[in-house]
């Protein structure tokens, strides 16, 4: 695979099941080369701990037989004798030389092993030399005082299974490492076709746009995948859904001020100097309502905008504050209530701003729903916060949709708000993974209440 990076360097990147492959491929090679070479030195050991011992054997019957008489006597001993025609036996004496028991064959160089045999102070000498281009294998055994005798085979024979023996070897390790090779690729595209499959389908869901769930099979890891894939389509979906019904909520709500709004102009355009003074106070009385009814709803809807968990705008504070700031606000909007407050200290971490702006919309709501002067009864006690108001309270058809975006009861058509109160109110408190909820106050009024979780010291 070809990318382009950063730095305007092209680099290329193997894919996975060429890596598959290439991994496989060495892993079986360093596997092979590993167990060939372990074949090789053990064949080599085997055969040379063989060989030491039937030269050693050859050696003692040798020493054993009486043949240093027929050397002394320079009679020559035929290789049939020996055993084998690649033996070859030389005899040491007292004298300062030594004698080969063949008298074709050459003599081998003798050094201070198989002299320190013969004098008695070495049990036997087992070691390699090389004479004339090969290597021999020699045994030095004692054969009476001052007497030892030197039994010497070629090691060509043996160099050369050893040498077949590694041609063989290298060339069946190249062909296994050529079949794991094409094995591994074979296994890799197979294994990844799943994850070929999945690739697909995902491409599919980003040119097309359909949020269709993936076809799962089997219980594995890419079934997994799968799965996860599934559960984020439909979060996805979920979330496009919420926004294409804000949207046309939105438009819905929006139309209504914006029609009123543009009739009031269009009658101040229309009308000019000659309308009256008082129905022109009335008309831009109208037109101020409803300037301030778009940008309340306009504000309602940024915060709605905000589907998102809180983010580093977050500090510990004290709910008791907060509440007692919003309280403090909505004693000016409802001047004749009375607000009978209690408030315990519930340290919690999250927005100031946002919770300020959810417990104002409570307070709202009950001065909005309660009589002028009725009694709005505020209380928090173990991060609960209960409103509890005097109006006519909630139906019981309302109760399950009092927190949904831009729902109204029919009583509350006629009157001002665009619905997104209470809805903001839950987005807050569920982004601070609290609860909301609503119920009939014993008052008989309406009961609103949200929790939130404390915050540990």
């Amino acid at each position: 695979m070809r990318t382009l990076h950063d730095d305007g360097r092209w680099h290329y990147r193997r894919s996975l099941a060429s890596r598959v492959a290439l991994l496989t491929t060495l892993a079986v090679g360093v596997s092979v080369a590993a167990v060939a070479l372990v074949g090789y030195f053990t064949v080599r050991m085997q055969m040379q701990s063989t060989l030491d011992e039937s030269l050693l054997e050859r050696a003692e019957a040798v020493a054993e037989s009486g043949a240093l008489a027929d050397i002394t006597k320079r009679v020559p001993i035929p290789s049939e004798a020996l055993g084998a025609a690649d033996i070859r036996i030389i005899f040491l004496t007292d004298e300062p030389r030594a004698r080969s028991a063949d008298g074709n064959a050459r003599s081998l160089a003798l050094g201070r092993p198989e002299v320190d045999v013969a004098a008695g102070r070495s049990p036997h000498a087992i070691r390699t030399i090389r004479a004339d281009g090969e290597r021999w294998r020699m045994v030095t055994v004692p054969t009476g005082p001052g007497e030892a005798v030197v039994v010497a085979q070629s090691l060509e024979p043996q160099d050369l299974v050893l040498r077949k023996l590694g041609l063989v070897l290298t060339f069946f390790g190249i062909a296994g490492v050529i079949a794991a090779g094409l094995a591994g690729l074979g296994v890799a595209r197979q294994g990844l076709r799943p994850v070929r499959r999945l690739t697909h389908a995902v491409e599919d869901i980003a040119r097309t746009e359909r949020l269709t769930p993936l076809a799962v099979e089997g219980d594995d890891e890419i079934a997994r995948l799968a799965t996860g894939f599934n559960h984020m389509l439909v979060a996805l979906s979920a979330s496009r859904d919420r926004q294409r019904q804000l949207v046309a909520d939105a438009g819905h709500e929006l139309r209504t001020p914006l029609t009123s709004l543009r009739t009031n102009i269009d009658l101040l355009a229309q009308a000019g100097d000659g309308l009256p003074d008082s129905a022109r106070a009335e008309l831009l009385s109208d037109v101020r309502a409803q300037t301030e009814e778009l940008t309340t709803l306009v504000g309602d809807l940024v915060e709605l905008a905000r589907d998102e968990p809180i983010d580093h705008v977050v500090e510990r504070i004290d709910l008791a504050e907060v509440v007692d700031r919003a309280v403090a606000r909505v004693r000016r909007r409802a001047p004749a209530a009375t607000f009978d407050v209690e408030l315990q200290p519930w340290p919690v971490r999250g927005e100031s701003a946002a919770l300020e702006r959810a417990v104002t919309n409570l307070l709202d709501n009950a001065a909005k729903w309660g009589p002028p002067e009725g009694t709005i009864s505020v209380r928090l006690a173990e991060g609960v916060l209960t409103v509890d108001d005097e109006g006519t309270g909630i139906s019981a058809d309302d109760l399950p949709h009092v927190f949904e975006r831009f729902y109204r009861s029919e009583e509350s058509r006629s009157m001002p708000g665009s619905g997104l109160g209470l809805s903001i109110v839950r987005q807050v408190v569920e982004r601070h993974s609290g609860q909301v909820r609503a119920d009939a106050s014993p008052t008989g009024g309406a009961r609103l209440s949200m929790w939130l979780p404390g915050a540990p010291a």
